[in-house]
């Protein structure tokens, strides 16, 4: 074999080193350190919209579609006439948060997006049926967790609870002695602590700092109810 038609200087392709990584669809190769899935967390986003028909769908949606994971999705009306406010518990890791954040901003009903951090004052509603046949003891155990008896009958008992994630579930294992039956969670709802807007830029309403008083100090009620008769009459 001529100088000319000899390979490259070094070790037969057998015995080269081969790297561990994999490519991706571009064929670039992937090192698996760097592309190993991040720790996923729980974060509470708030955000302010316009309550319009349709716009639940379009958050729903739009998490569909990104594949974001929604843990509870709460919704209802401010301070101010026509704006919702939507709670969302997210569990993803941090760049899906980001972006879940960032994709919900861009929706047109969308007037402001936040993350609750630290400890903001959070509770959840929880309705449970479990059943009647010990009701002293579940009696027993709603006054422990600050319940409310709803509904008692001869075969079950219907229970509301209200509290913290941690506190709801504490309260759940102690109503599974009895059998629970059925059972409905809202969600967590939250607000920030203190004067720290709840949405970045979020403001009340004009007339939130007195409700049904105007600002001379009269009555805003009054005529308000006055003119609801005329109407009706």
């Amino acid at each position: 074999m001529s100088e000319n038609q000899q390979g490259l200087q070094g070790p037969p392709p057998e015995e080269r080193p081969h790297p561990d990584g994999r490519r991706n669809s571009q064929g670039i190769r992937i090192d698996p350190e760097v592309e190993a899935e991040p720790d996923s967390r729980t974060a509470m986003i708030s955000a302010l919209v316009e309550h319009e028909p349709g716009v639940l769908a379009r958050v729903a949606g739009l998490f569909s579609r990104r594949q974001f994971n929604i843990e509870s999705l709460t919704v209802g009306p401010t301070t101010v006439e026509g704006n919702a406010r939507l709670t969302l518990i997210v569990e993803e890791p941090e760049p899906g948060i980001d972006q879940a954040k960032k994709q919900l901003a861009k929706l047109k009903p969308v007037i402001s997006v936040g993350e609750l951090e630290g400890r903001p004052v959070r509770s959840e509603l929880v309705l449970l049926k479990v059943n009647g046949d010990d009701p002293d003891k579940v009696q027993a155990v709603t006054e422990m967790y600050d319940g409310e008896t709803l509904d008692a009958g001869p075969e079950t008992i219907t229970v509301q609870l209200t509290g913290e994630y941690d506190e709801i579930e504490d309260a759940l294992d102690a109503y599974r002695q009895f059998g629970i039956i059925e059972i409905a969670r809202t969600g967590p709802t939250a607000l920030a602590r203190g004067s720290t807007p709840t949405t970045p830029g979020e403001k009340p309403a004009a007339e939130a700092t007195a409700v049904g008083v105007e600002a001379d100090g009269g009555d805003a009620g009054g005529d308000s109810a006055e003119s609801q008769a005329e109407t009706t009459n």
